[in-house]
């Protein structure tokens, strides 16, 4: 009997490691889209080879603690496949591969899922999602069962010391060089190290580890350096200039593409203000996708390199941690801060960020009223953004403005089927049809995106304020581009252009995100800010970014003002957040009207936008957006004495700002029994989750709205 539990136990270790060699094997298949790809990482890498099958096996001892062993082997074999799969499908779109932050992303990829797959392939993933569910379902009732003794402590001491092994086996790699914790590209890091271990590194590479030398005194050291360069100027005097930075969804200079070419230029604006103001490459952290941490660097002057393996700050650490940025800088400097995208003001947490960021107000889709959106009704258009930029000037007319604007237009997906009859930019470069269609249609949303840039010049330029305006792509498309597919022989440079109306001279310099903001600012004479202030002094000085002592002082930087003690501030919470506020223009209900058969109220006011949702007595009705002056609701979800709001209104039902509260009078002849058999539009899948409401401290509601009656 015992010789027969001995030898079980060992054909269960056995099972083990042969699943997590096949497993292994089909994950790296799956994530280089082929298997011939995969074989060769096998036959080239051995070792990084093992030491990811070794990750897996410990994964997979797990189960032999369990009496449905065999249940347990599939589950945690499924885990792995759709990890594999989910990497598979992901690289399908963007050049990123799929690591644990894009969890914390579920929800806002369910918001935009519709932008990827059509209707039909979001019922199958449904559909086999559920198919998986229930087989494991049923694999667990009709699975056999270990009878017997499984020796658990046995077993838990077997388990516990692979895991020790596949530690010893970390550091060992690491201290070779065979693989590496620091992933300043992770897509090269999951073709060279292996999916396995590059994602599980970003399950627990998270934030900035303290470096070794940190300490008060060398905080001290370096802030004492920085407090050397010098302050902000008065060159401007009190006429400061308004300073727009408008970072370009997925923009890029196509003539750049080696393959591409057009029978007229596609970004005639953006290439005239190349030539004539400051302009430049400009390294960006990402490929493909990866906006928010593109958006971080330029606006803090930090390097997301230093976080963990794919990480988002934003989703990490930023929704509750205060940073020092741009904005916060400049308001000190007395200017109003304010950031505008016209998408989802939820996505990435950005109504959270911004707030500690420093910014005043932030105008997201919800509090635009738009109603244009491209040729495949995918993403809004740029232009409602010339309209809510002067809005945005207009709404500060005694303070200089900082606004950080980002678009949305010419994000992806591009489709791989003929859009345009007459395009009226003509392509020729793809290597299949789908590749030409692809490239065609972003071409010509690239040259929409470009009118929008020249229109928003033109407006600002009719103004009488002083203003820059800097301009550049987040980050590349994702179209299949390789390094040797781009003259810049990069796929992280995209180009920045500028433009100002009072004389600055032009001063071209290839820069990296982090360090756009300060080369901008040293040129307007502005030396404010820990992280700036650095950058500043280290380009002045023509130190290279690469140098040992710019990225040493520069990481200890970031994980003091982030993550430490902040020595740098003496220990203080310098930088608190703001009393961010949603939009620039109060939402305000003037007056209702009863339609003359008593079955719709029609709800009349100013700035509400298709997002505007009428809440009677707290609760959301169905609501009909008219236009910006006008809503209507259903009589069947009103009584004498109802009290009516306009909110905006985001995904999971977060109410980003309120109208006035009105109260609604019934006239003498209504009887609001009529009503009750008025058929109500079914509006459940409006929003997706549970209703979510900001707390009151962090709600930007019109405080300053008075409660209104009205019949």
């Amino acid at each position: 009997m015992k010789e027969r539990l001995k030898n079980f136990h060992h054909s269960a270790v056995f099972i083990c490691l042969v699943l997590a060699i096949v497993l292994d094997v089909v994950l790296e298949a799956l994530g280089r889209h082929s298997l011939f790809k995969a074989i060769s990482y096998v036959w080239n890498q051995p070792l990084i080879f093992l030491y990811n099958c070794s990750i897996i096996f410990f994964t997979l001892t797990l189960s032999l603690l369990m009496r449905k062993r065999i249940f347990g082997y599939c589950v945690i074999s499924f885990a792995w496949l759709i990890l594999g799969i989910t990497n598979c499908i992901v690289l399908g779109f963007r050049i990123t591969p799929f690591s644990a932050i894009d969890m914390l992303m579920a929800r806002n990829t369910i918001t935009i899922i519709d932008k990827y797959f059509n209707v039909w392939q979001i019922v199958l993933i449904a559909a086999l999602l559920f198919v998986a569910l229930a087989a494991i379902i049923v694999l667990f009732i009709k699975s056999p069962t270990v009878t017997g003794n499984i020796y658990r402590t046995r077993t838990t001491v077997f388990i516990v010391a692979t895991f020790f092994c596949v530690m010893l086996f970390t550091k060992i790699a690491l201290n070779a060089q065979t693989i590496s914790d620091n992933f300043a590209n992770l897509a090269t890091a999951y073709n060279n190290y292996g999916f396995v271990y590059c994602f599980s590194n970003s399950v627990v590479d998270v934030g900035i580890g303290q470096p070794s030398d940190y300490s008060e005194d060398k905080m001290l050291e370096i802030k004492d350096d920085l407090d050397s360069v010098g302050t902000t100027d008065s060159k401007h005097g009190k006429d400061k200039p308004n300073v727009i930075f408008v970072q370009l969804e997925s923009f890029m200079d196509p003539s750049y593409v080696k393959c591409l070419t057009f029978n007229e230029n596609p970004i005639p604006n953006f290439t005239k203000l190349k030539e004539e103001c400051t302009s430049g490459f400009l390294t960006m952290p990402a490929i493909g996708a990866g906006t928010a941490n593109s958006e971080f660097e330029v606006l803090t002057g930090f390097n997301v390199a230093y976080f963990g393996a794919g990480e988002y700050p934003y989703k990490t650490i930023l929704g509750k941690q205060t940073i020092e940025s741009m904005a916060t800088q400049l308001k000190l400097d007395g200017y109003s801060t304010h950031a505008m995208h016209n998408h989802d003001g939820t996505f990435y947490d950005r109504y959270k960020v911004y707030k500690n960021m420093g910014f005043d107000t932030f105008t997201s889709k919800e509090l635009m009223n738009i109603t244009e959106y491209n040729e495949i009704a995918s993403w809004p258009t740029d232009n409602i953004l010339i309209d809510e930029t002067t809005k945005t000037l207009d709404s500060t007319p005694d303070q200089s403005d900082f606004l950080y604007t980002i678009t949305v237009q010419s994000h992806g997906s591009y489709p791989d089927y003929k859009v345009f009859d007459n395009p009226e930019i003509q392509v020729t470069g793809g290597d299949t049809e789908a590749e030409h269609y692809q490239w065609e249609y972003y071409i010509n949303e690239l040259h929409e995106v470009d009118k929008f840039i020249g229109n928003l010049i033109d407006t600002l330029s009719k103004r009488n304020e002083k203003t820059i305006v800097v301009m550049y792509g987040d980050h590349l498309p994702t179209l299949g581009l390789e390094e040797s597919d781009m003259n810049t022989g990069n796929l992280y440079d995209t180009t920045y252009v500028t433009w100002n109306n009072f004389g600055l001279e032009k001063q071209d310099k290839d820069v990296a995100a982090y360090q756009l903001m300060s080369y901008i600012t040293d040129q307007l004479g502005i030396h404010e800010g820990t992280m700036f202030r650095y950058h500043q002094s280290e380009m002045d000085a023509g130190v290279s970014v690469n140098d040992a002592s710019y990225i040493t002082n520069w990481e200890l930087l970031q994980y003091d003002l982030l993550y430490g003690n902040r020595y740098s501030y003496h220990g203080i919470d310098k930088y608190p957040a703001s009393n961010l506020v949603m939009g620039v223009q109060d939402v305000v209900i003037d007056h209702t009207s009863m339609s003359a058969d008593k079955t719709k109220l029609t709800i009349f006011g100013e700035n509400f936008t298709p997002w505007s949702k009428v809440y009677v007595d707290g609760e959301k009705v169905s609501t009909e957006y008219i236009s910006g002056n006008c809503l209507e609701i259903s009589m069947a979800n009103l009584a004498d004495g109802s009290e009516l709001v306009v909110n905006q209104v985001g995904s999971s039902n977060t109410i980003f700002r309120s109208s006035n509260t009105v109260t609604f009078h019934a006239p003498a002849d209504f009887d609001e029994h009529e009503a009750d058999n008025v058929e109500v539009p079914d509006t459940s899948g409006d929003d997706m989750g549970v209703p979510v409401v900001i707390p009151p401290e962090e709600q930007t509601t019109n405080d300053a709205a008075a409660t209104n009656t009205a019949q």
